[in-house]
């Protein structure tokens, strides 16, 4: 009998999630076959069958999640198990309990769980090693977490808010549980929906983002009315000759890919804070934040400066439509230097976007719309672009930052040196 259990499929990942079997109690299974989909905190993965046998027993149903190393499932592959260890000599025989599973034994602690009254309890609450570890260092009270585990169990990634409130109010007493909450939530109409892990490790990452990175904004506009034309032009050129069209957005990548190929510094990572040095990343990986429907992803175009306009175009196109359809692999969304977040399309002027770690920066582009401005002695419209660099301050100066879209506004105003 083999023990099948949640394996890591990703390097941040911490638990993942039963989307669907594909295999039933009682079904033949054979190596390499598509045995159960996962989704981590990246993607959805399909997880294939490394051993051959019988589907024996799920422990696990569809939609459980479940930390790293935990039973989901047991593959009979013909093998008998170890015999169990007998009595001891004079053992009363009726005492002896039937071996359970860890699934089962969860499940039962979540029955027999009983109401908790003091911190001595919460330290008792259904909850992994780590989180009551935790919850005993910076004197957090479980009782005011809702479990995301199954049967409720608390896990890591529940104590985020606790965590942060308490490096904000430093060393406390236990802390008063929120009996006021369940009642706003009943006058506010409120319901709960679940989060999805890809959801949970967003707002985790984006929090330790927000908390531990130094952000400074620098925002700049261009007079984007030959980027436009531009982008007229070769799209007739391209729809002549049957090719796909190309969008601001990729002539965006492009220009911020020469930018970062002119500034080095900016395209690099900070490391630690024991570190003496610092990461020049030799190679320009552009992310691209994509809204979907499991929440922000942001596919990586490898070495975008070595791509034409078209090329980015159809390559972003790509990692978009992937990304929508949680079919976007692990691979497609690391190694990412630098990252691009775009709003214009939803008509955002501008905004500020926070650092994807561990980038050290990322630009918010907002709308490029028609707007007066004086020519010469004339006021005429023309097509006008704003975005904001927001930068991690450990390892980008002002100065620095400023050159960049310096830089990036030349591009952008003279777009022919994309294109040549």
């Amino acid at each position: 009998m083999i023990e099948i259990t949640m394996p890591r499929l990703s390097d941040t990942m911490e638990e993942g999630t039963i989307v669907a079997w594909h295999k039933k109690p009682g079904d033949t299974v054979s190596v390499g076959e598509i045995l159960v989909d996962i989704e981590t905190d990246k993607a959805m993965m399909e997880y294939e069958a490394y051993e051959a046998g019988m589907l024996a027993e799920i422990l696990v149903p569809e939609g459980g999640v479940v930390s790293i190393g935990t039973p989901i499932a047991r593959l009979d592959n013909g093998q008998a198990s170890a015999p169990a260890p007998s009595a001891a000599p004079g053992a009363d025989e009726t005492s002896a309990a039937p071996p359970v599973s860890p699934a089962r034994t969860e499940t039962a602690a979540v029955l027999s769980v009983a109401p908790l009254e003091s911190e001595e309890d919460a330290e008792r609450r259904i909850a992994s090693p780590l989180v009551r570890k935790l919850a005993r260092e910076h004197s957090l009270d479980l009782r005011q977490v809702r479990g995301s585990g199954p049967g409720g169990r608390i896990i890591r990634a529940d104590l985020d808010d606790l965590l942060a409130a308490a490096e904000v109010d430093g060393p406390r007493g236990p802390a008063m549980p929120l009996a006021s909450g369940p009642l706003l939530d009943a006058k506010r109409g409120s319901k709960e929906i679940p989060f999805t892990n890809v959801r949970r490790v967003i707002a985790r990452r984006l929090g330790e983002s927000a908390r531990t990175i130094p952000h400074f904004y620098v925002t700049a506009v261009a007079d984007a009315e030959q980027l436009v034309q531009l982008r007229t032009s070769l799209n007739e050129q391209l729809l002549a000759t049957g090719r796909a069209k190309v969008s601001l957005n990729d002539l965006l990548i492009r220009a911020c890919a020469l930018a970062l190929r002119e500034h080095p510094l900016v395209n690099a990572s900070y490391v630690n804070d024991a570190s003496s040095t610092m990461l020049i990343h030799e190679r320009i990986n552009v992310g691209i934040a994509v809204a979907s429907t499991n929440g922000l992803v942001v596919p990586v175009i490898l070495d975008a400066d070595q791509k034409t306009v078209s090329q980015l175009g159809v390559e972003a196109r790509q990692l978009a439509t992937l990304a929508g359809s949680k079919g976007i692999s692990l691979d497609q969304m690391s190694g990412g230097t630098f990252t691009i977040s775009n709003l214009g399309m939803f008509g955002v002027e501008e905004f500020t976007a926070i650092i994807n770690p561990p980038e050290g920066a990322i630009l918010a582009v907002g709308t490029t719309r028609r707007e007066p401005v004086g020519v010469g002695d004339e006021i005429v419209l023309r097509h006008r672009m704003r975005y904001t660099l927001s930068a991690d301050h450990r390892i980008i100066d002002g100065a620095l930052a400023a050159e960049f879209l310096q830089t990036l506004t030349k591009l952008i105003e003279s777009p022919l040196s994309l294109i040549v």
